[in-house]
């Protein structure tokens, strides 16, 4: 007798979840439906200055090579060889590199669209129905899982699943219709996001600097641009967004200094305001809750998409590992799954959120520590590993 499994979101997240699940489909006999409020974009598009994208720690890279996609995307994602982190106004520096780590690379920049291009090209439409554009209105326990119901194509109709699986995004509307709350700790920050390009090129660093401000970021990417994350405070961020691209690129400029020589361009600025924000739930019989609708970190330290994808395989493994005649939903199954990832996601924002908070506290005490916690690490070999194999999503 078939099973069904919904994945609610057919993002990053919820394609790889999907794909990590059609290998085993037919052994298990699991019908898989991937159910996604935007249609996925056909044709091919030309790359674009201003395309989002997003940061694939070590751990990452070695996933999507398990799934099998990595030789597919390893033309479109460029190397970070190394991490430098700074502390702007003080003396204090780290650097991780990636022949230091015995690795190709410390992790790799994908733009978004490429990364969804390859999974979505990857699922196997004989196993994976791909429902979009569609959204779950309703969902509600039934006797054998949970009743939907799927707005698609301007219609509504009832969908049985065995284990629905909510990986709708950090706005998810899901949610808040089943009754699970999440915590919100405001860190009354802004994210400016936007590509940049430089007099020197990156040479495939990526820098993390921390001003007074709050911290900021750019990462490399294809064709010479860097990913910026320039976090502001809430009060300011109007002021920021409202400069024109010249005055902009000064300001930045002096916040970050002139490691890549001068800043010439940057592309179109999206602002983003910055909680840390964890579900109170994770899973119910039935029920599992992933991506940033579980979990939603502060970007500045790319944890946030490499979490959810170890979460997203550590759930495929506890399905595909557990006994053939029980039901994906079984509740004690799905609390096995959250046991396995706990200390996982619990150190991981933790990290994040550590770290957030230390570099934008501006008390010269704390400012003192950290520098000196900074250069420290820089000289002392084993603590700047610890610290390596966190920002590359390695666990132990």
């Amino acid at each position: 007798m078939s099973q069904h499994i919904s994945i609610v979101g057919g993002g990053m997240v919820g394609a790889s979840l999907a794909l990590a699940l059609q290998q085993h489909a037919a052994r298990r006999g699991w019908r898989i439906n991937l159910i996604e409020a935007q249609p996925p974009a056909r044709g091919q598009t030309q790359p674009s200055f201003d395309a989002r994208s997003t940061a694939l720690s070590h751990g990452s890279y070695l996933l999507f090579e398990q799934l099998g996609i990595w030789a597919e995307l390893a033309g479109q994602a460029e190397p970070i060889r190394q991490i430098h982190v700074s502390d702007r106004g003080h003396p204090g520096v780290t650097r991780l590199f990636a022949e230091k780590e015995r690795v190709p690379a410390l992790g790799y920049v994908v733009e978004n669209a490429a990364l969804g291009k390859v999974l979505l090209a990857a699922l196997d439409p004989a196993v994976v129905r791909w429902q979009a554009p569609a959204r779950v209105v309703r969902a509600e326990p039934a006797r054998s899982g949970w009743l939907m119901q799927v707005e698609e194509h301007e219609q509504l109709h009832e969908q049985a699943t065995d284990l629905l699986i909510v990986a709708d995004g950090g706005r998810s509307g899901l949610l808040e219709q089943l009754g699970i709350h999440r915590q919100v700790r405001p860190y009354g920050q802004t994210a400016i996001i936007a590509n940049i390009t430089s007099s020197q090129g990156h040479d495939g660093v990526a820098y993390e600097r921390f001003t007074p401000n709050g911290p900021l970021a750019l990462l490399p990417m294809s064709a010479g641009r860097s990913a910026l994350v320039w976090t502001q405070p809430d009060a300011q961020v109007d002021e920021v967004m409202t400069l024109s691209d010249a005055a902009f690129l000064e300001a930045l400029q002096d916040a970050f200094g002139f490691r890549m020589g001068a800043l010439t361009r940057v592309g179109q600025r999206h602002a983003y305001p910055l909680s840390l924000i964890e579900a109170e739930e994770q899973v119910r019989t039935g029920l599992v809750v992933l991506g940033n609708a579980a979990h939603s970190l502060h970007p500045i330290a790319g944890q946030g998409f490499n979490l959810s994808l170890r979460d997203a395989m550590a759930l495929a493994d506890t399905l595909i590992d557990a006994p053939a005649h029980g039901a994906p939903g079984d509740l004690r199954l799905l609390e096995g799954y959250l046991d396995r990832q706990r200390q996982d996601q619990q150190q991981t924002i933790a990290f994040s959120d550590g770290l957030t908070r230390l570099f934008s506290n501006r008390r010269p005490v704390l400012a003192a520590g950290r520098n000196l916690g900074l250069l420290g690490m820089d000289v002392v070999a084993p603590l700047k590993s610890v610290f390596a194999r966190q920002a590359m999503g390695l666990k132990g």
